[in-house]
């Protein structure tokens, strides 16, 4: 069972920064798109950013310009680079894979702004 493991959340000030990772516990094959979509509380997950397998990224409005996401379809790591973090960006952020043999979720990790 394969399983995605994120590390890097916490508690940062407004304006501050924070690098999200994800990391599979095993291979995945035929990857398709890799990201990170969060969940802010009393609200529903919303998509933050995607990377497809040949490059391409996507953004939510909200982040653009100031959120990165990067990966790596060989090792199955996929990245979040947050700057300029606002109160508003508070939320647990799952990383996912999706793959030919399906989806993939990380368990989940909060972080957390302050004002």
């Amino acid at each position: 069972q394969v399983q995605l493991v994120e590390s890097g959340g916490g508690l940062v000030q407004a304006g501050g920064s924070l690098r999200l990772s994800c990391a599979a516990s095993a291979s995945i094959f035929s990857v398709y798109t890799m990201g990170w979509y969060r969940q802010p509380p009393g609200k529903q997950r919303e998509m933050v950013a995607v990377i497809a397998s040949g490059g391409s990224t996507t953004y939510a409005d909200s982040v653009k310009g100031r959120f990165a996401v990067s990966g790596d379809n060989a090792k199955i790591t996929v990245y979040l680079q947050m700057n300029s973090l606002k109160p508003e960006d508070t939320a647990v952020y799952y990383c996912f894979v999706r793959s030919r043999a399906g989806t993939y979720w990380g368990q989940g990790t909060q972080v957390t702004v302050s004002s």
